[in-house]
């Protein structure tokens, strides 16, 4: 559900083969905002946590995401989670503009945005349960066909 706004994003931005020009990223960068305003909707507990998700899955630790800027404990614990397997999706899955990164090279990129992008103590808790992780994906990868994006 985190990513429930980029029903509001164009699909020639989405599917776009390659990086996005400084326009599509002002009209990509909605969709933390688009997606809250969906989810913000309902009184029920999981869609008042996926709505925070969704808002600030894009926020980084060092205060240097968006759509807010929002740094550290300021973000909520969910939305750091998040944010962390939502990096590890995009980068080790193929997309319509890239191809899949090797769990190598994965793994040291998130190592070393460790207190940037990411709070440090989350990164030492995704690296210790990663076998797990593969896991899951690996058996999630045999039942679905991927959508490219």
């Amino acid at each position: 559900m985190h990513d429930t706004g980029k029903i509001g994003i164009a699909d020639s931005i989405l599917k776009k083969p390659g990086k996005l020009d400084a326009a599509e990223w002002v009209v990509m960068k909605t969709h933390p905002r688009i997606g809250y305003d969906i989810l913000a909707k309902s009184n029920a507990a999981v869609f008042q946590m996926a709505d925070e998700i969704a808002l600030r899955h894009h926020e980084r630790w060092d205060g240097t995401g968006y759509p807010d800027g929002l740094a550290g404990e300021l973000i909520h614990e969910s939305a750091r989670i998040v944010a962390l397997a939502d990096v590890f999706d995009a980068l080790t899955m193929k997309r319509s503009y890239k191809e899949a990164w090797p769990l190598t090279k994965v793994v040291e990129t998130i190592q070393e945005n460790s207190g940037s992008h990411f709070e440090p103590r989350l990164v030492d808790l995704f690296i210790d349960i990663l076998p797990r992780i593969l896991e899951i994906q690996a058996m999630w990868a045999s039942r679905e066909p991927s959508t490219g994006f």
